[in-house]
């Protein structure tokens, strides 16, 4: 047995513990590297599935050999302890087997999203100082295009039929395979399927702490460039231990992983939480309302968690209202508010679909992995994002400060424990602007969040201090878009800002200001558009562009896009169209 160290006790002021029910206040942490934490998994329950992948399945003894088996084929590439790796998948097993892998070799992995345009990719490579690169085939010329700027030395290809049963890879083929141009001779290029195939020595064993650093994921910097998230193996294994404690989790559990492995909602709950638990991921690579109905009918998962817009999707689609739904037995959402509408139209579906759950609403972010509050199980309080995970402390302090508000005052929500991100990568100011050392002489993670606490200790998500908006599910950076847009030749001023929106929870749009007024038509609204995608992703470009011949400001000079704003939701209202609260 693995010697481990109990968490720091939460203090026993917390008014919320007493709402824990069977969930222990403490957890105990194995002092070990994420890699081995998952070893100890497969040696607890070795013949459990792991993962289930469109009907190819491993059981945790046959994923620890995949993942050693690809651990000796990266050192052979030259992956050595400290190397990044930067990987670039969607939910599939290579994208894990190759998290692991590195992760066992001491070496740091760096998650992006693989429809990044070239510039983003580059941007992201040169950030992490990447030695090598994996991702799909369908994405090479991107990538490729990236790697020119950056100094890889290895791009890893795999493709989605690798880990396909039989006939579904004919259906890949006939349906997407075919229209995948073919990668060109690239002497940098190694194919996922061969390494695996060939064989290696082993390593030399790495001695790794927990806590090393593990994962990189970015989010937006005050810049508007995105950052490094710096986590550390103790971070991954503390919030998956808490979620998996938090949702009872056990072998005989499956849950349904359909947020993405390079978002921490991702990665932290949909894979390595379950892998904490020993229950059974079953992959979905591409989310559509259609694919996910037809795996809650047909795998039957036990848990399913996401963002509101899948439940909005759910509740109106025939094959998850006409499905059994008897085999949940849990339902979690995060990333946004979720309206009640949905959240009772959910549960109705499916006690009328033979289930009896509650649709529970969390908070997290990527600077802590992400969940780290939920409500408890069987609990409701209208309007809360839940109370805290074992060993995770939370509080409200005064905006711009460190003092604790008074119980129901509004203030800047911080966060403590062990699931907190050690800092920003290469960005020591960003780090200790939002890691501070307090009176007590912890150091809290401000989260830019706007939020209250009741007297019972549940919290209550008000609003985000720092600019952001959510885009189906996603973190859009206003900072970001406006800085692209003021690259474009013909821009003066940008400013972004984001609306309500049905399908999206929120739509991005930009107003520019143009160095020529003249030039204002729809031909350059598309011509700024196309710039935005040929930069960002497509989450993050402007759905529309309104221009004006000035931008109103603040009495201290600044861009008032909070006026901008609160006219465009005006606007909604006088038209009936607004769908806020």
């Amino acid at each position: 047995m693995l010697l481990a160290r109990k968490g720091r006790p939460v203090t026993t002021q917390a008014p919320w513990l007493k709402f824990y029910g069977e969930v222990p206040a403490n957890l105990d942490y194995p002092q070990v590297s994420l890699y081995q934490a998952l070893a100890q998994t497969a040696q607890r329950c070795p013949d459990a599935v792991a993962y289930d992948f469109f009907g190819y399945t491993a059981t945790y003894q046959e994923m620890l050999a995949e993942i050693d088996t690809f651990a000796r084929a990266l050192a052979a590439c030259g992956l050595r302890p400290a190397d990044r790796i930067t990987i670039s998948m969607p939910t599939s097993p290579q994208g894990i087997i190759a998290v692991y892998a590195a992760l066992k070799l001491g070496a740091v992995v760096s998650l992006i999203h693989p429809l990044s345009p070239p510039k983003e990719i580059a941007f992201f490579l040169q950030v992490s100082k990447s030695k090598m690169v994996l991702t799909l085939d369908t994405f090479y010329p991107a990538v490729s295009e990236a790697m020119k700027e950056s100094a890889v030395e290895t791009l890893i290809l795999t493709r989605i039929p690798d880990y396909l049963p039989l006939l579904k890879k004919w259906g890949f083929w006939l349906a997407k395979g075919r229209k995948i141009a073919k990668v060109p001779a690239d002497p940098k290029v190694r194919w996922f399927a061969d390494m695996m195939a060939a064989k290696h020595p082993e390593p030399p064993a790495v001695e790794i702490s927990t806590h090393d650093p593990a994962i990189i994921m970015y989010s937006g910097g005050t810049t508007g460039r995105p950052k490094g998230i710096v986590l550390s193996h103790q971070n991954f294994i503390a919030e998956g231990l808490q979620v998996a404690a938090w949702a009872h989790m056990n072998p005989q559990d499956s849950i349904l992983a359909i947020l993405p492995i390079f978002h921490g909602f991702g990665l932290g709950v949909c894979i390595n939480s379950v892998f904490m638990g020993g229950g059974k991921a079953i992959l979905v690579p591409q989310f559509t309302a259609d694919i996910v109905a037809k795996m809650i009918k047909n795998k039957r998962p036990s848990i399913i968690v996401g963002v509101p817009t899948l439940y909005e999707a759910l509740i109106h689609h025939p094959v998850f209202l006409n499905a059994d739904l008897s085999c949940l037995r849990g339902a979690f959402v995060g990333a946004d508010r979720l309206p009640r509408s949905v959240k009772e139209t959910f549960e109705a579906a499916v006690a009328k679909s033979g289930g009896s759950i509650k649709l529970l609403e969390g908070y997290g972010l990527t600077e802590a992995v992400t969940a780290i509050m939920c409500m408890p199980m069987g609990e409701y309080r209208e309007g809360s994002i839940g109370i805290p995970f074992p060993d995770m402390e939370a509080k409200v302090v005064e905006i711009g400060g460190t003092k604790t508000t008074p119980t129901e005052q509004e203030g800047e929500l911080c966060l403590h424990g062990p699931a907190v991100m050690q800092g920003y990568l290469d960005q020591p100011e960003e780090t200790a602007a939002t890691l501070k050392e307090h009176e007590d002489g912890k150091t809290w993670l401000h989260t830019g969040d706007i939020a209250h606490m009741d007297a019972d200790g549940f919290f209550y998500f008000r609003s985000r201090l720092k600019r952001m908006i959510k885009s189906s599910g996603m973190n859009v950076y206003p900072a970001q878009v406006e800085d692209i847009l003021c690259q474009h030749p013909q821009v003066e001023q940008a400013c972004v800002i984001g609306l309500p929106d049905q399908a999206q929870i929120e739509r991005v749009k930009s107003f520019v200001v143009l160095k020529n007024p003249a030039q204002a038509n729809p031909e350059t609204e598309k011509a700024l558009i196309d710039h935005c995608r040929e930069h960002l992703i497509k989450w993050s470009c402007p759905r529309d562009i309104e221009f004006r011949s000035e931008l109103p400001l603040t009495l201290i000079g600044k861009v008032d896009y909070k006026h901008l704003q609160d006219d465009e939701i005006e606007k909604l209202r006088s038209s009936g169209a607004y769908i806020g609260d």
